[in-house]
């Protein structure tokens, strides 16, 4: 069981942004009624929005009652002692004297023990300018924290950092460098939602709880590995965001590479932080970069048309003209290791696809010897190969498809399909994924946190699609899927060389299609 997190100041800078509202407050609410927020902590947003505690609690109340769960009056003003706010720019020297008393103050009215968790709920371009003024202030203690002979009654100082962490592999290397002169690395939390999802950390589970999963877990029994994440929706206001960003960046760097480490890794040697990430870094690191002349035949790229419903996104007044920035990405990749020579994962993410979903496929090879030949053949598209699908939403659980004969004399094979669905097994939704990491940060966990060489060595492996050299996918890229499909036919032609095809939600957990 993990342990109990500690009081804390929990400091989030953005306090008027958007996520702030729509998950940071009301996944700490969901703690609090849970009681499984210290008691003894509290938040100070900062913003440069002239507002008092009681403004500020008036704007996030709404937030709270759409985006949590049982919210109830009572319990919500209860929480709401617990929100102050400070305004004041937050790149600013001249901010940082008073901010740094008002923790102060916050923390002893409190008795916080002087913890404090910054949370940088703000714009890339501004982290670097606030890391650096947080230095500045005074108020990282890490030093005094090492050196104490009481560490553990030492207050600490934790920065949590929303992604992107970079828009390339040298912008995050130098953001790295900056989070490091000012914080030690046991102290810097680079948040991936992703992996606060049950499903995902189910993945760890499924893997290296079970041993009729894990000695098949190589390229001797998996012929190919999908991790898809695609959603019905455009990428509405966020179009000046997403045309600096792309598919690339948004999902397959972070979210999608974080999720291939779990498939990939080697089993830890223990269930904790550091042996956890170590085998993540060596996964990532195993990566085979793509050489230029195999671009074209390792990705496709497409971007959605138009329909009744939404416009095109090249038409979209936030994209300039002539935008060749991608909505939709496929990208094959191969590692260079003992476990996964050979064995292709194909990664895929997309807006206004045929259905919003999330899921990682596994497809087995076939038998060595087809035995039921002369029956039906493997050949048959009618036998089609074993495959556990982890569906990570909308609907979570897992489901195996094997084969079974068919009742009755001469009958032929036909594919059954087992199921787990995990709302119905638990009998409760999966956990919102922000409360419980945010509850690691304030206990010091970093197991569901990315290390900086993982964040590297993600970006290292995904810059050949990114780079000038890759310009030989974007030429064709406009308008080149309609919505409502399951992307550009390229996405097809990926799969196709190699002999496979995408799985596109045939298996949809709770209404299985054979």
């Amino acid at each position: 069981m993990p342990s109990a997190p500690d009081p804390c100041v929990i400091v989030i800078f953005g306090a008027s942004g958007d996520l702030t509202a729509r998950k940071l407050i009301p996944a700490l609410y969901e703690m609090h009624c849970s009681c499984q927020l210290h008691a003894q902590t509290t938040m100070l947003g900062i913003s440069r929005t002239d507002y008092s505690d009681e403004q500020w609690r008036d704007d996030l109340q709404p937030w709270v009652k759409k985006h949590a769960n049982e919210y109830d009056e009572a319990t919500w003003r209860e929480f709401a002692r617990r929100i102050h706010y400070y305004a004041g720019d937050a790149t600013k020297q001249d901010t940082y004297p008073d901010l740094a008393k008002r923790i102060e103050s916050l923390s002893n009215d409190n008795d916080s023990r002087g913890n404090v968790l910054f949370y940088l709920s703000v714009k890339p371009s501004l982290y670097e300018p606030i890391i650096e003024q947080i230095e500045q202030s005074g108020m990282i203690l890490e030093g005094k924290r090492w050196c104490s002979i009481n560490r553990e009654q030492t207050p600490w100082q934790r920065i949590i950092v929303e992604k992107p962490v970079g828009h390339d592999l040298e912008s995050a290397e130098a953001l790295n460098r900056t989070l490091g002169r000012a914080f030690e690395e046991d102290a810097i939390y680079r948040i991936d939602h992703y992996l606060g999802k049950d499903l995902v950390q189910n993945l760890l589970v499924l893997r290296f709880a079970n041993s009729i999963f894990e000695p098949l877990w190589t390229h001797h029994y998996i012929d190919h590995v999908q991790i898809s994440a695609v959603e019905t929706v455009g990428v509405g206001e966020r179009a000046g965001y997403y045309n600096e960003s792309g598919a690339i960046r948004d999902m397959i760097q972070s979210h999608l590479l974080q999720v291939l480490a779990l498939v990939a890794m080697e089993p830890p040697t223990s269930f904790d932080a550091p042996h956890i990430r170590n085998e993540k870094i060596k996964a990532i690191d195993a990566i085979k970069i793509t050489p230029v002349d195999r671009l074209a035949q390792s990705a496709a790229l497409g971007q959605y048309a138009g329909d009744e419903s939404e416009t095109a996104y090249h038409e979209i007044d936030d994209v300039p003209d002539g935008s060749t920035m991608e909505t939709f990405a496929a990208v094959k990749l191969l590692f260079e290791n003992w476990r996964w020579a050979g064995t292709p994962f194909y990664l895929r993410t997309g807006k206004r696809m045929a259905m919003k979903r999330t899921e990682v496929a596994i497809q087995f090879k076939p038998p060595a010897a087809d035995l039921f030949a002369k029956i039906q053949p493997l050949s048959d598209v009618n036998r089609p190969p074993n495959r556990l699908v982890i569906e990570i939403a909308p609907r979570p659980g897992i489901s195996l498809r094997f084969e079974g004969k068919v009742p009755g004399a001469g009958g032929g094979l036909s594919p059954a399909i087992m199921e787990f669905d995990f709302i119905d097994w638990f009998g409760r939704e999966p956990t919102e994924a922000y409360g419980p990491l945010l509850l690691d940060a304030m206990r010091g966990d970093q197991t569901l946190y990315p290390h900086r060489y993982e964040v590297e060595g993600s970006w290292r492996a995904i810059m050949p699609f990114l780079d000038d050299k890759a310009q030989i996918l974007r030429d064709t890229i406009r308008a080149n899927y309609k919505a409502g499909s399951w992307g550009p036919s390229a996405a097809d032609e990926l799969l196709a060389r190699d002999g496979r095809a995408w799985h596109n939600g045939e298996q949809v957990i709770g209404a299985c299609a054979k």
